[in-house]
């Protein structure tokens, strides 16, 4: 399990390194010195990328706290460091805004945890912006709840999956729940937890029931000289069982979630920079798609032998997908752009393979017309009609072949080897059943 682990960070190491290494080519081969505004609009997820290759390197673990208010999250947090080290009150919004704080279990790994305000507080969106800067980190989540969750618990319990991380249920203030309501609470949790009604209901590694700061009781004290009293004593936190499951899960996939953050901050940092790419030249890339119609067209139309105008159609098709990875700056050779071509014709519904077919039939109708046309001059006529309807097709296939590369380009520059959604997939495909990962790689499958 633990040279497992190292592979998958190695793999995330050298994904991350390989789409440094491109846009440093692209800085240092003018395509982003040439554009200053492009420069500046790819700045701030360059230097995201530079940050999350080094956070993994430090295999420091993040671990944020999320809930509402008066539910305890910086208790919990308090709890598992064994200090109250992060303010807790009475009034509502304590935590006004987030905190981390160091901690080593068990004297090996290292983790941050990060407390959060509640997500229902006053200025709930600067408060949900905040929120989704510190998800973005966070390698684990723990979402905090005080008993049977409400409408809003589970409406930011749904925003939180779709971050795409990890999450660890936790039933705080247990105490105040008889044992029969603990276990009626702790049920439905299980399936509310899981995201939908669909889902498997959470395994003991994803909910756990804690009592981060049980309430005082009063206690009966009897005296060597008879005499009896009553004081409050507080009674020590219960979170013996969530401390012990989280060293499982860092000891289990600790690295493996460190990886699989890195990759998907990455694919999102990469993705972003392709659609402001795309965004920036759209003119330009519109202009490129055009001049290959008419090119395509024309040659097409000019060429009197049915398979030659095919194949050089097909070449075409290819050069106009090179040209707007170039325009791009996005990483396309030449293996690349045949497969991004196979992709769409195959997802074009046959549309584009019903182009082949037609300018193949056609090509062969306007062949014959231009060899018999010298015993024949209407055959002239033949040809025309048969070349002009063959340029028509042609130039509509070449459009939809641009447009729907644009598409692919702006989807798939995190796809091929080491690309970061198919090291994703990669790690995801080899996770265990028993693995806090293996929700996500269900809850992923729709997307990969």
């Amino acid at each position: 399990m633990r040279n497992l682990q190292e592979t998958h960070l190695n793999r995330a190491r050298a994904s991350l390194r390989q789409a440094l290494s491109w846009y440093g080519y692209l800085r240092k081969s003018g395509q982003l010195s040439s554009n200053p505004e492009l420069a500046g609009l790819v700045k701030p997820e360059l230097e995201a990328l530079n940050s999350t290759l080094n956070k993994l390197d430090s295999s420091i673990i993040r671990i944020a706290a999320f809930g509402l208010v008066s539910r305890g999250k910086s208790a919990v947090l308090n709890a598992l460091l064994g200090d109250k080290i992060l303010q807790t009150g009475p009034l509502n919004g304590v935590t006004q805004w987030p905190r981390s704080v160091r901690w080593q279990p068990g004297g090996k790994v290292l983790v941050e945890l990060i407390d959060t305000p509640g997500l229902d507080e006053i200025e709930g969106e600067s408060r949900a912006d905040m929120a989704r800067v510190v998800v973005h980190q966070a390698d684990l989540i723990l979402f905090v709840v005080s008993g049977d969750i409400t409408r809003i618990e589970y409406q930011a319990l749904l925003e939180l999956r779709q971050a795409q991380k990890p999450l660890i249920l936790i039933f705080n203030k247990i105490d105040l729940y008889p044992d029969t309501d603990q276990g009626a609470i702790y049920q439905n949790l299980q399936q509310l937890g899981a995201g939908h009604l669909q889902a498997k209901p959470l395994l003991p590694d994803e909910i756990v029931m804690v009592a981060a700061e049980p309430a005082p009781m009063e206690v009966r004290v009897e005296w060597a000289d008879g005499r009896v009293s009553y004081e409050w004593e507080t009674p020590p936190p219960q979170v013996d069982e969530l401390k012990e499951t989280i060293l499982n899960i860092l000891n289990r996939e600790g690295r493996s979630l460190l990886a699989l953050n890195a990759l998907i901050q990455a694919r999102d940092a990469e993705a972003a920079i392709a659609q402001k790419t795309i965004d920036l030249r759209q003119q330009e890339a519109e202009n490129i798609v055009w001049q290959f119609t008419k090119y395509k067209a024309l040659a097409v139309m000019l060429n009197p032998i049915a398979f030659l105008d095919i194949l050089g159609g097909t070449v075409a098709d290819l050069a106009l997908i090179r040209a707007l990875a170039r325009l791009y700056g996005l990483p396309m050779t030449s293996y690349e752009a045949g497969k991004i071509l196979k992709t769409i014709l195959f997802s074009s519904g046959g549309l584009l393979l019903g182009e082949l077919g037609s300018s193949f039939l056609l090509g062969l109708g306007k062949s014959t017309a231009a060899i018999t046309s010298g015993d024949n001059p209407s055959n002239i006529t033949a040809f025309a009609g048969s070349a002009i309807a063959q340029a028509g097709i042609a130039g509509y296939g070449a459009y939809s072949v641009g447009k729907a590369a644009q598409v692919y380009l702006e989807k798939g520059c995190t796809w091929g080897q080491l690309g970061a959604s198919s090291v994703i997939q990669e790690i995801l495909s080899q996770v265990d059943q028993n693995t806090i990962l293996y929700r996500l790689r269900q809850e992923l499958g729709i997307k990969y």
